[in-house]
């Protein structure tokens, strides 16, 4: 079988024993010399975080996954150290026939026992996703709640960021403005999108206006002043370009 040798090292790790890269080497060439296995190349990482995917060599490692049959490694941290990230790779490795072994860990894909790990670790890796997802919901809910700034969409027609703030830009206000009012004397939204089409009065991405365009800034609470988010609308601390009373005569009340 060929392997390809991994080692990594991060900054903290540098003054521990045991974790140079090459005590991790050693470790890796004697383990492969008991058991006859080709070694095609070692990919050495040195002061890089196992938090992240960004590490020259550990990108240059998964490109030539033709070379090799097997990633191996001193221990399964010396690889990743976010179970998600582990798991996308074990996927990939899985995708194109490859094993993945960690030596100290006793962990071989190649074995029963070693996929049964890699069951246990890709449900973690699940509920470990789902708890981010469920403190995001949470952290978000409670921040329309208190109408503190936008939810992170890009600004609307009408608004720009600054400094992460919504702010107001005037002439496209005045648009905003102008398709309220035109809406509540009784012109279409196919009407609306037309006649500002033939102004050449350009959208927020430079294109022509649509039916469904107008439709959006119609319907959008942030006009008048208040947040949707998860289903709900809240009142919201930013800056209004419709009064509630226009927003309404269109939607009816706030809900």
């Amino acid at each position: 079988m060929r392997v390809a040798l991994y080692v990594r090292v991060s900054t903290e790790d540098q003054a521990r024993e045991g974790y140079s890269l090459d005590a991790q080497e050693r470790r890796l060439i004697g383990y492969c010399t008991l058991r006859e296995l080709e070694i095609v190349d070692v990919y050495r990482d040195e002061g890089f975080s196992g938090t992240n995917t960004g590490r020259p060599e550990y990108q240059r490692m998964m490109e030539e996954m033709d070379r090799w049959d097997a990633v191996m490694v001193v221990k399964m941290d010396r690889i990743h150290r976010n179970s998600m990230n582990f798991t996308k790779m074990m996927d990939e490795l899985r995708c194109n026939g490859k094993q993945f072994i960690s030596i100290t860990d006793k962990f071989d894909t190649g074995t029963a026992m070693g996929r049964f790990v890699m069951d246990i670790i890709q449900r973690l890796a699940q509920l470990e996703s789902e708890h981010i997802g469920e403190r995001v919901l949470t952290a978000m809910t409670q921040k329309a709640e208190s109408g503190d700034g936008p939810m992170g969409s890009p600004a609307p027609y009408g608004y720009r960021y600054s400094n992460g703030e919504l702010v107001i830009v005037e002439a496209e206000a005045e648009v905003v403005r102008r398709i309220f009012e035109l809406y509540q004397a009784g012109n279409s939204m196919g009407d609306i999108a037309s006649s500002l089409t033939n102004a050449s009065i350009p959208t927020k991405t430079k294109g022509q206006w649509s039916r469904q365009t107008i439709s959006r800034i119609l319907h959008n609470p942030l006009y008048a002043g208040y947040l949707r988010w998860n289903g709900n609308v809240y009142k919201s601390d930013m800056p209004s370009i419709v009064t509630e009373a226009a927003y309404c005569a269109v939607n009816g009340e706030i809900h």
